[in-house]
């Protein structure tokens, strides 16, 4: 039978694929739903409570931008959102290149690579709570580092003092998170063209020439999007330095998060931690769109 022009031709596919879509979407409903009610329920709540005077048995008060300006009037604020930022940057100095370097020399190795990423990914498998335990136990003036510095005749080290302290715990995460880093790092490496390497070595060029214009131009995505996690997840760091320090000595390790816990929890002031968590709310999200705009730029370039 010939067709006739103008005739509709229907799509056999597309009463299947509409109930493919609708049997999908049925399964992501209740994630969409907790995802919903546990975090942007609490973010909106947070924001709310940030213009009201919170009390959970007389009622809140709305009480406008007064908490902000209260927040801003506290000089441990400034404290520490300076110990934030200089913690930031020295994790990115000290700890955000170790991954690089682990899965970039993992992936040279010509045996034993297996090997490898086992033993680097055992730090991230140890519970917080023994972890921590652990680090104490290193960081003690009478622990194994010190007693190892003893045996050579050297001096104790404080590892608590005002100046070492925010190295130290800087030292511990870097130990504790390099592991995954690295495995997301390796991942990627294995995604890099073999004949890539094959054709440069034929070339004559060297490890670094390979790792110079090969390995680094080839992930440089992922680091962009890895620095700006990092930056995100030490922002809002505080179980290291409610732990190990308790933000001291002297507030050389007072945080952002761990005073905003303090307003909360210690204080009960939750208005003025919700002025806090709103502040650092639109700092965050600033920086996710200024980290998406540099990967978008990255991957024009």
């Amino acid at each position: 039978m010939e067709l006739q022009l103008g005739t509709p031709i229907a799509k056999p596919g597309l009463r299947r694929k509409t109930r493919w879509y609708f049997w999908g979407l049925l399964f992501l409903i209740p994630e969409i739903l907790i995802f919903f009610l546990f975090l942007w329920v609490p973010i909106f709540k947070g924001i709310v409570y940030s213009f009201y005077s919170v009390d959970f048995v007389s009622g809140n008060v709305f009480v406008g931008w007064k908490n902000f300006a209260d927040v801003l009037s506290n000089p441990d604020y400034y404290t520490a959102v300076k110990n934030t930022l200089v913690y930031m940057g020295l994790a990115v100095l000290i700890g955000f290149w170790m991954p690089i370097a682990m899965a970039i020399a993992v992936s040279e190795l010509k045996w034993f690579q297996g090997s490898a990423r086992v033993i680097g990914y055992l730090p991230s498998i140890i519970p917080a709570i023994v972890l921590y335990a652990m680090w104490k136990w290193f960081y003690d003036p009478i622990g194994p580092i010190n007693s190892f510095l003893n045996f050579l005749g050297l001096p104790s080290f404080d590892f608590y003092s005002r100046e070492h302290a925010v190295l130290s715990l800087i030292i511990l995460e870097t130990w504790q998170n390099f592991g995954s880093a690295t495995l997301i790092y390796i991942a990627a490496l294995t995604a890099v063209p073999k004949d890539l390497y094959e054709a440069s070595e034929l070339d004559g060029a060297g490890v670094w020439a390979r790792i110079r214009y090969i390995t680094l131009p080839s992930i440089k995505g992922l680091i962009l999007v890895l620095l700006g996690l990092q930056l995100i997840a030490t922002s809002q760091s505080f179980q290291s330095q409610l732990t190990m320090t308790n933000g001291g000595p002297d507030n050389a390790t007072l945080t952002y998060l761990l005073l905003t816990t303090r307003e909360a929890f210690n204080n009960f002031n939750f208005g003025n931690a919700s002025a806090m968590g709103s502040i650092m709310f639109v700092v965050l999200v600033v920086c996710s769109v200024v980290t998406i705009k540099l990967r978008r730029g990255g991957d024009g370039g």
